[in-house]
């Protein structure tokens, strides 16, 4: 696995040892961030369900001012903390060691990328319904190609999807003047 552009374009990133955690293909990858070029410059960027950190770390390459890594599995915090180590941006990315959907609100951010284990399908819902309570103008999930998220949570708003094989990614835009509706009593 590599940094595919950016200030560390083309350096190796440690992968997350087993078959716990899917990275994100590099060719995915490269289709994410090419859609997101022009938005990436002193923001803020979450990677929600991390796993070696390369979603975020590619984000950080691109111009993000700093990001936030959220990870529950131990082995994978240790691989992303090695791979910010390596390229020496520890000071620019909060690691956070914890469960995505208890952490997701606790991070204000420009763009929030979800990205749950592909078996754990209601965790899809749950960080979008989280989501649309937060200010956050723009989140992709990726998910199956099998699997249809809606088009409409809230005050996202599906904006595109982009397909290829297997893996998908779903763009959803916070409608304008759309601001959280207070919980009701």
């Amino acid at each position: 696995m590599r940094v595919i552009a950016g200030e560390w374009r083309s350096r190796r990133l440690k992968s997350v040892p087993g078959v716990t955690v899917r990275p994100t293909p590099d060719r995915l990858r490269e289709a994410l961030f090419n859609v997101l070029a022009s938005k990436l410059e002193g923001i803020v960027f979450v990677d929600a369900y991390a796993g070696s950190g390369a979603v975020g770390i590619e984000a950080l390459s691109r111009g993000a001012r700093h990001i936030v890594l959220i990870e529950r599995n131990p082995v994978a915090v240790s691989t992303i903390r090695e791979n910010l180590t390596s390229l020496g941006v520890v000071s620019e990315a909060t690691v956070v060691r914890g469960n995505a959907l208890t952490n997701l609100a606790k991070h204000d951010a420009d763009i929030v990328f979800i990205d749950p284990p592909y078996a754990q399908v209601r965790d899809y819902a749950a960080s979008l319904e989280i989501l649309q309570q937060m200010q956050c103008p723009l989140v992709i999930a990726q998910h199956p190609s099998r699997l249809t998220l809606p088009e409409t949570s809230g005050p996202l708003r599906t904006t595109r999807v982009l397909r290829q094989g297997d893996n998908s990614l779903t763009f959803y835009e916070r409608t304008v003047n759309s601001t959280p509706e207070p919980p009701t009593a």
